[in-house]
C-alpha cells in the first residue's frame, strides 16, 4: 500500500555499503520520475545517474547532511551514499528554473517511493554546491543541478512521533542513535 510506502520513506543520512545500488536499478527510478506530470508538460528535468566511485565521492563532498545535527558531522565515515541522482533543469527549456520547484518535488518524492518498494532509503538534499557538483560531473551549461538526492540500504533506525508540546519540529538522536521526526498530527493540519 502506499501508506506503507510513505511510512518506510524516511530521509536517511547514513548508509550499509555492502549492498550497492546498481545504475539499472536507478535508472527504473528515473523512468518513474520521467513520467510524472510536469509544469506545461515542458519536461524540463534531466537526470544524473551517479555510481561511480570516484564521482560518488565528488558529489558526497559537495553536500551537507544533517544540518540539524551539526555536532553529529554525517554521513558517519563508511556510512557515504553509494550512489546519487542529481536532478538538473534544462534550462533551455525551464527559461526560469525557479518555476520549476514542483516538478522537482514530485520527480523526488516518485523516486523516493520507488527507492522505498526496491528496499532502499534515500535523502533528498538541496545544501549543495551547485557549482561543484555541475563541474564534478562535467555536466553542460545548460544543465544546472537543482537537487541531489543519495541512495543506498539505510543502516540507521528512524520512528516518527508526534512534535512535542513546545512545538519543536526539529529532529534528534537519541543516546542510542534512533533518528527521531516529529511530525504533527492530522487534527493540527487540517484547516
Amino acid at each position: 500500500m502506499l501508506k506503507d510506502l510513505v511510512l518506510k520513506n524516511r530521509s536517511c543520512r547514513g548508509y550499509n555499503r555492502s549492498r550497492p545500488v546498481t545504475r539499472k536499478e536507478l535508472t527504473e527510478f528515473v523512468d518513474l520520475a520521467r513520467i510524472c506530470p510536469a509544469k506545461g508538460n515542458h519536461q524540463a528535468l534531466r537526470y544524473r545517474i551517479v555510481t561511480d566511485e570516484a564521482e560518488t565521492s565528488a558529489v558526497q563532498k559537495l553536500t551537507r547532511w544533517g544540518m540539524a545535527l551539526p555536532q553529529l558531522h554525517l554521513p558517519y565515515p563508511g556510512q557515504e551514499a553509494p550512489a546519487f541522482i542529481v536532478l538538473c533543469l534544462d534550462t533551455g527549456i525551464a527559461k526560469h528554473p525557479a518555476d520549476y520547484g514542483v516538478d522537482v518535488g514530485i520527480a523526488a518524492q516518485t523516486m523516493a517511493l520507488a527507492a522505498a518498494e526496491a528496499g532502499y532509503a534515500c535523502l533528498m538534499i538541496e545544501s549543495f554546491d551547485k557549482k561543484g557538483v555541475a563541474e564534478a560531473l562535467s555536466l553542460q551549461p545548460n544543465q544546472v543541478p537543482a537537487l541531489c538526492m543519495a541512495f543506498g540500504v539505510s543502516a540507521e533506525t528512524a520512528v516518527l512521533e508526534d512534535v512535542a508540546k513546545d512545538g519543536s519540529t526539529k529532529y534528534y538522536r537519541d543516546a542510542q542513535g534512533i533518528h527521531h521526526v516529529p511530525k504533527r498530527r492530522l487534527e493540527d493540519v487540517l484547516l
